[in-house]
Formats: C-alpha cells, sequence, structure tokens
C-alpha cells in the first residue's frame, strides 16, 4: 500500500503539469499580442529624409521627401497622381508649369520663379536633385493642383487626397489597438483611445479596416461605436485654367496639298480644279532643318491670298521628315523649342496664315513628353493670335499613346487622325490602305481622349497596288483614276468586299500575285457615314491630285446632308 502512494502523488503531478500546460496553451490562443510593428517596416521608408504617402486609403511605394522641412513630391509621383503639365528640362536645369497663355518657370535649386514676365520667391527651393531624381515642393505643386496633405510623423508620413467624396467614420468605444491585420495575434500599429474617430475602410465579421493619422489597420469590431457618413470637404483653391480654342459652326472639310517647291505654290488653282466643298487646305511648306529648332520655308503670300479668295483657310504643315534633324534634340531643349515656335509663328504672320498643322511623324517614345509639351508651349501663341493649332496623330493602335492624345485635344484645336497606312509601303503583307475596320476603331479610341467635336478623320485618295512574287511583297501608291486604269490595262474587275468596305481585284499575271483594294466614291461614303455616326468635327484627306471629282459630290453630302 505504502508503495502505490508515491506512484499516485507522481500521476496526480503529471496530470497537473499537463493540465497547466493547456491552460498555459488556452490563455496563450485567446490572449492578445502585445508584439508591435516596425513602423519603418511597415511603410518600407529606407532613410532618415523619406516620407510615406497614403494617398487616399492606400499606401504607395512612391516616396516623399522631407528635407530643411520642406515635403517634397518625386516628378514622377506628381505626374502619376497630381499633374501632369510639369516639366523637367534636364539639359537646360529648368522646371517649367504651362498654362493657356503662360510658361510659368524655375531653375531647378532655385527659390524664385517667373510668372507673367515677374520673378516671384517663394521661400523655399522649389524643385531641386535627390541623387538622379527632381523632387518639387508640395506646396509648389499645390499653386498649380487641387489636392491637401498633411503630415504625421514618428514615422514621417502624409496623407494626400486628390479626390474627394464620401468617408464612413466610427468611435472608438474603448481603449484597444490597431493591429497589422485582423486578429489578436497580429502586430500593434498603434494604440487608439475611447473616444477616438477611425476612418471605416472595410467591415468584416469580427474586424474592421479602418485608417487612424494616414496609418491603415484593423479593429476589433465590438471596439467600434455608430457608424456614420460625412461628406468630405473638396479642395479648391486653385482654379483650374480654361483652354480656349478656334471651332466652326460648320463641320471642316480639309485636305493636304503636297508642295515641294515654291514654284508649285503657283499650282493652287490647277489642284482646285474641280474640288467642291473644300474649306480648309494645308500645303506643305515647313519642314525641321537643323538640330536647333530652325527650319526651311517655302511659304507664299500669293498663294495664301488666292486660297482666300476661294473661301479657304490655309493652315501651313510643319514636318520633322528630314532624316538629317533629331527630333528628341530638337523637343528636348526649351530654347529649342522656342527658337521653332518663334519661327512658325512669325511665318504665318509673315504670309497671312489662318493656322498651323503639325505632322511630326515617328516620335520615339522617349520624344513623347517633349513633344507634348511643344504642343503645349505652340497652343500659346496660336491662341494669343487668332492661328488654328490642329496635330496630325497615327490611328492609335500600337505603341502610341506616348503623343499624348488627351492633352493635345485639351490645349488644341483639332486633333488630325491619319486614318490610313492600315498596310503602308514598308508592310511584309498585301492588304488594305484604310479597311473600315481600321478606321471606326481610330475614331473609336481617339474618342476616348479627345471630344468629337476636335477629331478630324483624315482619309486616303489613294490606293495601293500590291504584287506578291519571288518571296517579296511590293506596292505602288497610286490616284483613284490611275488605280482604275491599272485594273482596265490588265482586264481586271472588282467587286464589293463588305469586311473592308471596299471594292476588291485581284489576278495573277506572269508568275506574281495582284491585289487592289480600291479607294473610291463607295469606299469613301462609307467611311464618311461611320464618321457621320460619330458626329465628329470634320474630314481631312491626303492628298489633293488623287481624287476624281465625283467623290467631292459624296463629301458634300457628309458636309451638308
Amino acid at each position: 500500500m505504502k508503495k502505490l502512494i508515491p506512484a499516485f502523488v507522481a500521476i496526480v503531478l503529471i496530470l497537473l503539469i499537463v493540465v497547466a500546460g493547456l491552460g498555459m496553451k488556452i490563455i496563450e490562443k485567446y490572449s492578445y499580442s502585445d508584439e508591435r510593428a516596425d513602423l519603418e517596416g511597415y511603410y518600407n521608408l529606407q532613410s532618415g529624409s523619406e516620407v510615406a504617402i497614403v494617398l487616399q486609403d492606400e499606401i504607395l511605394e512612391d516616396k516623399a521627401l522631407l528635407l530643411d522641412g520642406t515635403y517634397y513630391f518625386a516628378l514622377d509621383t506628381v505626374h502619376r497622381y497630381m499633374n501632369e503639365r510639369f516639366y523637367e528640362d534636364r539639359g537646360e536645369n529648368l522646371l517649367l508649369y504651362t498654362t493657356p497663355d503662360d510658361i510659368i518657370r524655375t531653375s531647378i535649386g532655385s527659390t524664385e520663379f517667373i510668372q507673367d514676365g515677374a520673378g516671384q520667391d517663394a521661400g523655399y527651393t522649389i524643385a531641386r536633385y535627390e541623387g538622379d531624381m527632381l523632387y518639387i515642393a508640395a506646396d509648389y505643386v499645390k499653386k498649380f493642383t487641387n489636392f491637401s496633405y498633411e503630415p504625421f510623423s514618428d514615422p514621417n508620413r502624409l496623407q494626400v487626397y486628390t479626390q474627394w467624396g464620401e468617408q464612413t467614420f466610427a468611435e472608438i468605444s474603448k481603449d484597444t489597438q490597431i493591429r497589422y491585420q485582423g486578429g489578436i495575434k497580429s502586430e500593434i500599429l498603434k494604440d487608439i483611445t475611447k473616444g477616438s474617430q477611425v476612418v471605416v475602410l472595410e467591415e468584416m465579421e469580427n474586424w474592421i479596416k479602418v485608417k487612424s493619422d494616414a496609418m491603415i489597420g484593423y479593429v476589433e469590431k465590438k471596439r467600434l461605436g455608430d457608424m456614420h457618413t460625412e461628406s468630405m470637404e473638396a479642395v479648391t483653391t486653385y482654379e483650374e485654367p480654361v483652354y480656349t480654342n478656334i471651332s466652326r459652326d460648320e463641320k471642316v472639310c480639309m485636305a493636304w496639298h503636297q508642295v515641294t517647291t515654291q514654284a508649285a505654290n503657283a499650282y493652287l488653282s490647277d489642284v482646285m480644279s474641280g474640288v467642291e466643298g473644300l474649306n480648309t487646305i494645308s500645303p506643305t511648306w515647313f519642314s525641321l532643318s537643323d538640330n536647333e529648332g530652325n527650319f526651311t520655308s517655302i511659304a507664299s503670300v500669293d498663294y495664301v491670298a488666292q486660297a482666300h479668295q476661294m473661301g479657304l483657310e490655309v493652315w501651313g504643315l510643319v514636318d520633322n521628315f528630314n532624316k538629317e534633324v533629331d527630333s528628341y534634340t530638337v523637343l528636348s531643349s526649351t530654347s529649342k523649342r522656342a527658337r521653332l515656335i518663334e519661327g512658325l509663328v512669325q511665318a504665318a504672320a509673315a504670309c497671312g496664315m489662318d493656322g498651323i498643322n503639325i505632322d511630326f511623324e515617328q516620335i520615339s517614345e522617349e520624344t513623347g513628353e517633349h513633344f507634348v509639351q511643344f504642343i503645349r508651349e505652340l497652343s500659346i501663341p496660336c491662341r494669343a493670335n487668332g492661328l488654328v493649332l490642329s496635330v496630325d496623330n497615327y490611328v492609335p493602335v500600337g505603341n502610341t499613346n506616348h503623343y499624348g492624345r488627351a492633352e493635345q485635344g485639351r490645349v488644341a484645336d483639332y486633333v488630325i487622325i491619319m486614318g490610313y497606312d492600315e498596310h503602308w509601303s514598308g508592310s511584309q503583307e498585301a492588304g488594305s490602305v484604310a479597311s473600315i475596320g481600321f478606321v471606326e476603331t481610330g475614331i473609336q479610341k481617339t474618342l476616348e481622349e479627345v471630344p468629337a467635336e476636335k477629331i478630324i478623320n483624315a482619309i486616303p485618295f489613294y490606293t495601293r497596288v500590291w504584287k506578291t512574287g519571288g518571296g517579296t511583297v511590293t506596292s505602288d501608291a497610286v490616284g483613284m483614276d490611275s488605280a482604275d486604269q491599272f485594273l482596265a490595262d490588265h482586264n481586271a474587275s472588282s467587286m464589293w468586299d463588305e469586311s473592308t468596305g471596299q471594292n476588291y481585284a485581284e489576278f495573277e499575271e506572269d508568275g506574281s500575285f495582284y491585289q487592289v483594294w480600291l479607294e473610291d466614291e463607295q469606299s469613301v461614303e462609307v467611311k464618311l457615314n461611320v464618321m457621320a455616326s460619330y458626329n465628329i468635327a470634320g474630314v481631312g484627306a491626303w492628298k489633293l491630285g488623287l481624287e476624281r471629282p465625283s467623290v467631292w459630290n459624296v463629301i458634300d453630302l457628309y458636309l451638308h446632308g
């Protein structure tokens, strides 16, 4: 019996230990963790000068900086979330901001800026480089942008709002913590006291996602009182400028006149023979000539006077087709852009032109922001001098977003779609120059960025005759009559192709396969009907001299039908 007592005691002790262990596990399971989160890591802050950005209710990867008591945003952050019109010229150490009537500038590293011709002192360094990145003072951005920012410390962070709507608030009913995730074992982000208000972001069964002082985490649902909704007060300290534009009450009917020599200006009356309904002509007069912002000109005062007598406006075209000129070099320099713009406006005044047509093609992606800035800056003297500013654009397929159609649609008078070259001279396969699907897609996509009253869709007056043979594909561009004559010479007939909205012909001869998608009265009518359905500003055409006189009857129905 005496031997059984120690064994019994041992069993009891073991049971007590097991029960105690289970109790500790239960306590551990249901007790609240007091482990605190690393807030520098939470915001992914890498240095003492970095400042986290909470935009609306999202923590951004972008970081601001706190330097000498001033908050700064990276230029990329400003472009992405606040205002795309700030422009950096690294070569000339300038930060520019363009309005409808002024280019506001500051030298990077300076406290002063020039607006309306007068110098002003901001009282802080406006823009500065940190490493390779340009940063702009938040208060300077606010001079031209409606947004709010509120700073918090430990760690440094900014609450930024660029949009204002309704917010749902709740009052904390008992001292508690905001945790990194929904769960009592999650790390603590912040202690929060009874009576404090938090912004409610998302409701779940037992936890609520909230925001307090630009810190986003989770609070137990039972710790929140009644919720209520409040409307945010919008920031309206900056009044957005109005970009006044020139527009016609009637539809624009514009065609390009390819003029290659000064002497060719004398043939305006010849090229206009049989033309009806045209109200705008764009002669190809100007071309960039060097990397300094200069250009060649074959503009003619007599041409303009004759065109005006015919009831035509003249929009002189300037191109960047000179292969010796690097568009990036010209457009990325503020002084070279200014030289080009001043020269174009002076040339327009000298010959009495009504507008300037920009036909810059094959703009590289790195040149895109500089091209858009060029259009912004050119719009200022055009607006001041009553010159129509129009910009030629590819159909928006492929990589052409850097042409900035949306900004063109704000600052320019007309955005012209070059609704052709679906298949062009360098294409590896034969095809239509402008099938109806291609044309309509161009209009639809442009309408996503540009208002209809500013869009002109240009149609081709030419056809490509395709030849496939010997493993190669070649083509020749010909006018409407020449295309018909080609088919007649080869005893080939065409049939209507509903898919392209064109008459199509094909035949084989001497081991080669020929294909022709005709541009004629029928194809033009189909295109114009689509354009009419979208109620855009008008029609353009490349180029005068390739059309048949009867095509103008079809165009006249579009203009006045």
